[in-house]
């Protein structure tokens, strides 16, 4: 068994690993939210052009059938990106976990953390790639100004 001081020592050195990945959770919990928002913004979109559908003539339901179809792909990749990030921030909580666990269980877990970590900041860049998608849809459809 190890000594009351040895056994404060390991627990304060977790905690001084753990600090770099809970910071790292609130930034992707910042990008979660920002995420979500453009989700909604796209459903609440989507919602108001089907609303107007019988309202308009036979060339405006083709302009909005065209609309719904990007706003699809651009709810798709919000709801990859979103996903993906969670599924980060989920390793990220493990990384934290296993951190823990191997100091409490006295084991060598440390590799197991570093594969959480690295998995995670692969998954981390998908949600990123898949973001960064929907925005690049998002503004090379717009259209500003007087209809054509």
């Amino acid at each position: 068994m190890m000594p009351v001081d040895q056994d404060v020592s390991s627990i304060a050195h977790a905690i001084q690993l753990a600090v770099a990945p809970v910071f790292l959770l609130t930034g992707i919990a910042a990008l979660l939210s920002v995420m979500t928002n453009r989700l909604g913004r796209v459903i609440d979109r989507a919602r108001f052009v089907e609303r107007l559908w019988h309202e308009l003539n036979e060339a405006a339901q083709t302009g909005a059938r065209e609309e719904l179809c990007v706003l699809a792909r651009r709810a798709r990749f919000a709801y990859f990106a979103i996903n993906l990030c969670t599924c980060a921030a989920l390793l990220i909580c493990a990384v934290v976990a296993t951190l823990f666990v191997d100091v409490f269980v006295a084991t060598n877990l440390k590799w197991l953390a570093g594969t959480f970590f690295f998995v995670a900041m692969v998954v981390l860049i998908g949600g990123l790639v898949s973001f960064l998608r929907e925005v690049y849809l998002a503004t090379h459809t717009l259209h500003i100004g007087p209809p054509l």
